[in-house]
């Protein structure tokens, strides 16, 4: 897959405060990627950078091939963007809105506002007021407004912000079926971690405005698997044993019951070797990891705010 937006090592210091530092990360042509991070985290300022609204101290962004210091327009065209809320005229009708963006853009024809419209789902209520738009309607108009160039790259921050869960899954759907469609990638700000799970191919995380890892989603969650839980008694002995395997990591135990990492195929060799030991297994299950256990473990919990 060929990329479509190539970060390296983009930084931004403000007065004398060091807002991003040291983030790289590249999205492919075809790919959801989204992008992590606690409340203040710096994920907004990394966002602003790459759509143009603040340039960065350091560092290189190109979007479609185009760098953006050296080819700004160029790489502009390439992309569409909702940062934080879709700036929409609420007296206007959808339809008022999208001529006046398509004006600003030139070269929007009709019939592309009419094609991009039935692609959001607006063709019922686009001759309505924007200010009888549900929130869900108001971000699908901004979308379609995002898309009216044509661009390679959509980036969305916090889409899901004030929605309810059937506006949160509706945008899930929408997001996939416009990959499907258009092959344009997408680019998702949130916290929202269980909504980034379904909806993303891979993700990049930051904390404190740096870096902590890009990986697919499937692989975050395999670096997290293989724990198991034991509740076994007596507990010090069940401990000792796994202590002395170099196989196992990670071993913790929480009055009898014990958590530790370890390949699934030892289960039945432990629990053999613990009742041969002369010890009671009460219970044993591997634990079922999701990315918000393993956010919270790169990122150590909370927000930065």
């Amino acid at each position: 897959m060929s990329t479509v937006l190539a970060v390296d090592r983009l930084k931004k210091v403000i007065g004398k405060k060091t807002i991003v530092e040291d983030i790289s990360f590249e999205v492919k042509s075809g790919e959801v990627f989204g992008f992590l991070g606690p409340n203040g985290a710096g994920k907004t300022t990394t966002i602003r950078m790459l759509v143009g609204l603040i340039k960065p101290t350091e560092g290189r962004i190109a979007i479609g091939g185009y760098d953006v210091r050296q080819d700004f327009r160029q790489a502009m065209k390439q992309i569409g963007s909702i940062v934080e809320n879709p700036e929409l005229y609420t007296y206007l009708t959808g339809w008022e809105n999208l001529k006046q963006f398509a004006r600003m853009l030139g070269d929007v024809t009709d019939e592309k506002i009419q094609e991009i419209v039935k692609l959001v789902h607006l063709d019922q209520r686009i001759h309505d007021k924007v200010k009888t738009y549900s929130l869900g309607m108001k971000q699908r108009l901004g979308i379609a407004q995002a898309l009216l160039g044509d661009p390679q790259l959509l980036i969305l921050d916090e889409p899901t912000n004030g929605l309810d869960p059937a506006g949160i899954r509706e945008l899930r759907e929408f997001v996939h079926s416009l990959v499907k469609e258009r092959n344009i990638s997408v680019f998702i700000s949130s916290h929202l971690l269980s909504e980034v799970q379904m909806m993303c191919d891979r993700v990049a995380i930051i904390n404190h405005g740096k870096m902590i890892t890009v990986s697919t989603i499937d692989d975050l969650i395999k670096k997290a698997a293989d724990k198991v839980e034991w509740i076994v008694t007596p507990t010090e002995t069940a401990e000792s044993m796994l202590l002395a395997d170099p196989a196992i990591s990670e071993v913790i135990r929480d009055e009898n019951i014990i958590v530790c990492r370890m390949p699934s195929y030892m289960i039945s060799v432990y629990n053999k070797a613990f009742i041969e030991k002369g010890l009671e297994v009460q219970g044993v299950r591997e634990v079922a990891v999701t990315l918000e256990d393993l956010f919270m473990q790169l990122t150590g919990g909370g927000s930065n705010a």
